[in-house]
């Protein structure tokens, strides 16, 4: 199975985007999501993560507030809605799952076996 972002681009300060993370060969019904982000020269940062059987979220303190993930499972999609975008939010963002993957509410997902290919989000005037 794989995951397939989408929905990156670039947008002004203050806009928004949704990103769509869109599974095939497997279901994400019953497995916890994460979106994580790694900006130019940093390393990777956990965003948000998403619960396997109650749907539970977790957020890194910089984007609570401004991003809303939330999944369909009708369309085997889990998405990143996020708004007020800044600067600081400029990266390649990634989803991620797993069979193991486990939800935390203090650290969000961890044991992630399965990634995607990324999609960039630049936050520019």
């Amino acid at each position: 199975g794989q995951l397939v972002e989408s929905g990156g681009g670039l947008v002004q300060p203050g806009g928004s985007l949704r990103l769509s993370c869109a599974a095939s060969g497997f279901s994400l019904d019953w497995q916890a999501v994460g979106w994580f982000r790694q900006a130019p020269g940093k390393g990777r940062e956990g965003v948000s993560c998403i619960n396997s059987y109650d749907d539970s979220t977790y957020y890194t303190n910089s984007v609570k507030g401004r991003f809303t993930i939330s999944r369909d499972n009708a369309k085997n999609t889990v998405y990143l809605q996020m708004n007020s975008l800044e600067p600081e939010d400029t990266a390649v963002y990634y989803c991620a799952t797993g069979r193991n993957t486990e939800f935390d509410e203090y650290v969000g997902c961890r044991y992630l076996e399965v990634w995607g290919q990324g999609t960039l989000v630049t936050v520019s005037s």
